[in-house]
Order: C-alpha cells, then structure tokens, then sequence
C-alpha cells in the first residue's frame, strides 16, 4: 500500500488560476474594501465564471467535478489575499448551497444552486443567533406552519453575506421540542418584508459584510422548506463538518501570509549590519512558524482527503480546525513581533491577517466547542 502526500495536475490547474486571479484582479481591491467595509460583489459573477464555486460538486449537478482538496485550494488562496475575500466566498459556495445540493427538490436546485454556481445569485446561512452561541439546540427562530407557507419570527446573528444576498437559507424550530428533529432548513428570497437586516461594523474580516437579522411574521411558501421536509438537523451538522475543514484550510492561507511577510522582512530589514532573521532569537521564531504552518497543511488536506473518502466524522473535522485556526492566531501574532512598529502598520498585511485569525477561533465553532467534542470522542464528558 502506498501512502501519496503529492498534489494532482488539477489539484495544481487550480491552484494556479486561483493565485493569478488574485495577483491579476482581486489584490487591487482589497485596500478598498476593508477601508470602506464594503464587499466589492461583482467577484462573485467572475468566481463563478471561473467555475470556483463549482470545484467540490459532480459535474452532472453543473460543478467542476473535482473534489474537496480542489475546495481547499482555493479556500487556501483566496485566504492567503484576503480573508474577507475568502469568507464571502465560502459562506456562499458552501454553507449557502450545499445543504440545497445535498437535500433540495430539483426545483429548488434549480431555482438556488445552478444560479449560484453561476454567481448569478448570492447565498448566506441564517444559523447563529443572539442567545444561542454555538448551541444549535438552543435555537430559538420558530417557523409556524400557516396555509401556503410558513412564517418565521426570530432573529439571527453574524450572518455572513447578508447585507447583499439574494437569499439565505435559514434554521428554524418547526415544532416547540428541544430536540434535534425540530430544526428545519428554509430557502428566503431577499428582500423579505419580515427580515430586517442590519449591517454590522468589525475589526475583523471588515470587507465581508455580515448582518444581524431580526425576523417578524416572514411568510416563506411551502416549495421553499429545504427539501420539503421537517428535521433536517443531521444535515446542518454535515454541512458544519466539512466546512470545519474548509474553514481551516482558510486558516491555512492566513498563516501561510503570515508568515511569508515576516520572513520577506527578516531578510530585508537590516540591523547593526545584519539581517534580523540572522539573529537566533528571530530565526528560532520563523522556524517555529514554518512547522507550524507545515503541521497545519497537512492536517488540512488529510481533512479534504477524508471528506473525499466519503469518510470525515466530526472529532477528526474538530481536530483539522483547531489546530489551523490556532495556528493562524500563533504564527500571525508571532509575525507582528517580527516585524515590530511595522507589524501594526497598515502597509504591511499581518495585523489585518491577525485580526482575521482571531475570528476564526470563534466562528464555525470556537475552539473550546471543538475541544468539547474531541474530549467526547475519547470518552470523557465536558
């Protein structure tokens, strides 16, 4: 049996068009956006041109035909550019669609996931909310079931996307239990006259605009319940999963940058006739970073491996996003104090890049909630 750490001639196709893309297009934009707070959304009609929302879906189903590793490449680079970039875009191509292509009718598929994939419509993911944190159980956005429809009344949080999306998928209780088969999936076109979105202000990931969103008497008409079926939790916590490794794959590109800054300058900056990487004291920090940033990579991909397997439980995808996400806080911090004065300097990107990481330790599941459930995995009950 063979063991293959190697990447595939698609697997670097990808990762070229991607980083040319960043180099030829996106980078002039993103000193714009995080100054004005402002998602520059016309990218979304290119990244689908380009087939990037596409990559990890079949292409009977309209994607690129590639897999997951495909997935976190380009999380990877888009990461490495911008975080903000990177987030509109995943919270788009996977938490907005893939619970649709996993479950939907065919004519919600058509309706939502092929103009997504486009770029032609632009998706978010209404889970979070003001009360609840990371305990989806504790969910309290209801959805009563009225001739026609459903209407919805309740509020969410931190919603990537939501300042400009076409439409949001939405949990919601479709009955009063506290129970995992109480939680269902609805498709809202925007504008909705019973969502009220409100735009919020950050210190990190500034350009990828996020709302708060309260719900009042939203009527949402039956063919848009995900599915047409009540109780679509499991699918919820699949979706939270796989995007737990696509989320650290961003933390990937964040600490990749990170540390590439800070050993551009080490080699740069100059000190008592010596470059400062030369010193031990900085030196042993790069290094540390390097295998960090090394140790990283790898548990990524073998994340996106195990998702292509067909095979990713949750305690492995726990384990892929606590160490990249960690990873990136470290190795970004490390890289401020490199750089000192400079490191807080708009000019250079690693205190944006840190700003960013930190969101990431709490975001998709904090890192005590995957703690949590990789104590659970070993036996023990936090």
């Amino acid at each position: 049996m063979s063991l293959d750490f190697s990447f595939s001639p698609e697997h670097e196709a990808v990762r070229d068009t991607v980083r040319r893309l960043c180099r030829e297009e996106l980078a002039p934009l993103v000193a714009p956006a995080e100054e004005t707070e402002t998602f520059p959304k016309q990218v979304f009609k290119r990244w689908g041109e380009l087939g990037l929302f596409g990559v990890r879906y079949p292409e009977a189903d309209g994607g690129s035909g590639l897999d997951k590793v495909s997935d976190c490449i380009v999380r990877e680079e888009l990461s490495y550019l911008s975080q903000a970039f990177a987030t509109s875009w995943s919270a788009h191509s996977h938490l907005g669609i893939w619970p649709i292509w996993k479950i939907g009718t065919p004519t919600q598929k058509q309706r939502y996931f092929e103009p997504a994939l486009s770029g032609e419509k632009i998706s978010g993911f209404g889970l979070s909310e003001p009360d609840g944190g990371s305990n989806i159980r504790a969910m309290k956005t209801r959805a009563d079931k009225v001739p026609g429809g459903w209407k919805l009344n309740g509020s969410k949080l931190y919603i990537t996307n939501a300042p400009f999306a076409d439409f949001l998928l939405v949990a919601a209780r479709t009955s009063a239990e506290l129970k995992p088969e109480a939680i269902s999936l609805f498709i809202v076109d925007l504008p909705n006259p019973g969502f009220d979105i409100h735009k919020l202000r950050k210190e990190g990931i500034r350009s990828s605009e996020t709302g708060l969103i309260h719900i009042e008497d939203a009527f949402v008409p039956d063919d848009c319940l995900l599915g047409e079926v009540t109780g679509t939790y499991p699918v919820i916590l699949e979706c939270l999963s796989e995007n737990r490794v696509g989320v650290a794959a961003n933390a990937l590109g964040m600490a990749r940058a990170a540390l590439d800054a800070a050993q551009s300058y080490a080699n740069d900056r100059i000190v008592a006739n010596k470059r400062i990487g030369d010193y031990q004291a900085v030196a042993h920090k790069l290094a540390d970073m390097a295998a960090q940033v090394e140790s990283a990579k790898w548990m990524v991909y073998y994340g996106a491996w195990r998702v292509d397997q067909g095979n990713l439980d949750t305690a492995t995808a726990a384990k892929v996003k606590l160490i990249a996400t960690e990873t990136a806080v470290q190795v970004s911090e490390q890289a401020i104090r490199i750089l000192g004065g400079a490191g807080i300097m708009s000019e250079y990107p690693v205190s944006r890049i840190h700003r960013d990481a930190l969101v990431y330790v709490i975001g998709e599941g904090t890192s005590d909630i995957q703690r949590n459930i990789i104590a659970r995995q070993m036996g023990f009950k936090p």
